[in-house]
């Protein structure tokens, strides 16, 4: 989170059993509200595989004890979808449904199982062909610049006003820091780039970071031919290939045309949901454990 520590007033716990470190919570701070760190993508408490639930029921309550105390009043989490994690792993549900937390969003991520695979749909695979046809080619590469210039910023700042969530300098510090878990894919035409994804890879899971193509990528298949290669190849040995969301307006929208896309490749629905917890409902734990 080094990159952009100027942008957050930090307010991480550290949860300790004795002298043990035993519980994570990055967070930052906003007024009187805690957010469980809005500088990462997801949230929630970072345990070891030694953790169980009546071990963290008790963390949560301390936290929560704590937060009050100093005078925070709502602690907001945003929850770490099952799909990353490398066990089973919804504590934070159980403790919401415990505190009677406000549900404040619920985004659905598009995810393909590679150990249960639907087939990519003959719509995308005609893509493929199309791709082939235009004599499309991907390479790996660790330099962003091309993709970032030509093809990223250009869409975002076109089609939605906006910028992408990292700066070129960003995302070429993190790559340098993390070289095995970002990874960058362009598409090129006769040698120029004609769109591209970033993939952020974790153990279990490859996430789709950025996606964009050119002006042709309908006449050439840019993308289909680029995703087709990413799963059947790159990312077959992932247990999961993550699309990343398709909504808008705190998930009260989504995108048809582009969640149609992702399911076309065999993607399914996961949701994960952003929690509100009052402070003060830590006495809710007081008698869960019998």
């Amino acid at each position: 989170m080094e990159y952009h520590k100027d942008r957050f007033e930090d307010a991480s716990q550290l949860i300790f059993k004795g002298k043990n470190l035993v519980a994570i919570l990055p967070a930052n701070q906003v007024d009187n509200t805690i957010h469980s760190h809005q500088g990462l993508t997801y949230g929630g408490l970072l345990l070891s595989n030694k953790s169980k639930l009546t071990e963290i029921i008790p963390f949560f309550k301390e936290i929560l004890i704590t937060l009050k105390a100093k005078g925070i009043t709502s602690l907001i989490i945003k929850q770490l979808p099952i799909f990353y994690a490398s066990l089973p792993s919804q504590e934070l549900d159980y403790l919401a449904f415990l505190c009677n937390a406000k549900t404040t969003r619920v985004d659905v991520a598009s995810v393909i199982d590679n150990k249960n695979r639907i087939a990519i749909q003959s719509n995308r695979k005609e893509g493929v062909k199309k791709g082939a046809r235009a004599g499309l080619t991907i390479v790996q590469t660790k330099d962003f610049s091309e993709f970032w210039k030509n093809i990223l910023e250009p869409n975002l700042t076109e089609r939605h006003g906006a910028k992408p969530t990292h700066t070129l300098a960003e995302i070429t510090r993190l790559q340098e820091r993390f070289p095995e878990n970002i990874k960058q894919f362009n598409v090129l035409k006769d040698g120029a780039i004609a769109g591209g994804a970033t993939i952020f890879e974790t153990g279990i899971t490859a996430h789709v970071q950025y996606i964009s193509a050119g002006e042709h990528k309908q006449e050439w298949g840019t993308l289909d031919f680029l995703f087709e290669h990413l799963i059947e190849t790159v990312f077959a040995h992932k247990r999961y290939f993550d699309f990343g969301i398709s909504n808008e307006n705190d998930g009260r929208n989504l995108n048809k045309g582009l969640n149609y896309w992702k399911e076309c490749f065999g993607a399914r629905t996961f949701v994960h949901s952003v929690y509100a917890f009052d402070t003060s409902s830590h006495s809710l734990l007081d008698d869960v454990l019998l």
